[in-house]
């Protein structure tokens, strides 16, 4: 059970820090141009971009051999 778990709060955790590595917040608030609008469809389009990325790490947390 407790592995289970830990795996799981791993997941989590890679899941959380590549999102946020992969907004670019500074370029996007620090620049008066951007409205508010673009900022939610940038923000939209990382988010389903991330997907893949995130579903790929999950599975090769819990099957490791399948990076081989």
């Amino acid at each position: 059970m407790k592995d289970r778990k830990a795996k799981a709060k791993l997941i989590v955790l890679l899941g959380i820090i590549w999102i946020i590595i992969t907004l670019p917040l500074p370029w996007i608030v620090n620049n008066p141009e951007v409205s508010t609008a673009q900022f939610n469809t940038i923000i939209a389009i990382i988010g389903v971009m991330s997907i893949p990325f995130i579903v790929l790490g999950v599975a090769w947390t819990l099957k490791p051999e399948l990076t081989t």
